[in-house]
């Protein structure tokens, strides 16, 4: 993982999997700056080499979301962002991060698709028979995860779960705002040509208890995003389902490791795959 940057009037305080967390050596000033490196990462591995751009290129892409969920309280901050990371930071309120990642699947593909095959669920929620795999589902789905610490692999929860680990009334808060949050998303990308698969959220608590939308929103590398119409016409799954993200280096990995030890070094062709797939999607979405 690379070493942190030296940015004057601010301290390095966390890595994650491909962000990097800042506070103000003011000890008065509460806002965080929210540093999207190049990093990659699949399977809870960061990968190497890291992506070109990409923390500039999802650092718009989650401006621009927000900026089209405006009135969605989020963690988003005034203020001035340091020249050296203008292009790949936020600076966010500082929020208590609530440990539940809200997944909403509105399509039966991943994980999901490898599930309803075996027992025809998703997350043990069922699913009519007959099914297909990219198939659109009846509703979107909301199917949380525990974020687990750093160096864990993050785990698929019941909503009975999620209840257990922030009540009753703020999973349903969670689960009402994610699925929300998710079919207006749905509906601008489909205006675009574009399909949301599915995607995840996550959610803090200000100081005042309001429930923000925090860290990055309907980017790449937390949503799946597909052509319609290679969708609507594709005969085989990999041309109905050929994904604006970095399910290049997901597939190749799966092609190419096991999973056990460390991962290989990614190629430079999946790389420039990746990153062109990164530039496309916010192209065709922001135009």
């Amino acid at each position: 993982m690379s070493e942190a940057l030296n940015i004057p009037g601010w301290r390095h305080t966390y890595s994650g999997k491909v962000r990097d967390l800042y506070v103000p050596e003011d000890s008065a000033d509460a806002r965080l700056l929210v540093v999207a490196s190049d990093r990659v990462s699949a399977f809870d591995f960061v990968l190497e080499p890291g992506i070109p751009e990409k923390g500039a290129l999802l650092t718009h892409l989650s401006r621009w979301w927000f900026a089209q969920l405006e009135d969605v309280p989020n963690h988003l901050a005034e203020g001035e962002i340091p020249d050296v990371v203008a292009d790949r930071a936020m600076l966010a309120m500082s929020l208590d991060m609530l440990p539940v990642e809200c997944v909403v699947r509105g399509y039966l593909t991943g994980s999901g698709w490898l599930e309803y095959q075996a027992s025809g669920t998703v997350c043990g929620i069922p699913l009519p028979a007959g099914l297909a795999d990219g198939d659109r589902l009846p509703e979107p789905l909301f199917t949380p995860a525990y974020k687990a610490p750093m160096g864990e692999h993050d785990e698929n929860i019941s909503f009975e779960k999620t209840v257990e680990l922030v009540g009753a009334e703020r999973a349903a808060q969670l689960r009402d705002a994610a699925l929300a949050i998710y079919t207006r998303a749905a509906a601008i990308a489909e205006a675009k040509g574009l399909i949301l698969a599915d995607t995840k959220f996550e959610f803090g608590l200000d100081s005042d208890g309001v429930l923000r939308l925090a860290d990055e929103v309907l980017t790449s590398d937390s949503s799946r995003y597909w052509d319609a119409a290679a969708w609507a016409t594709g005969t085989t799954p990999a041309e109905r389902m050929a994904s604006f993200d970095k399910q290049i280096v997901r597939n190749w990995l799966a092609a190419h490791w096991d999973k056990q030890g460390t991962p290989p070094v990614l190629p430079d062709e999946i790389v420039a795959q990746t990153a062109a797939r990164y530039r496309e999607l916010i192209e065709r979405l922001t135009a």
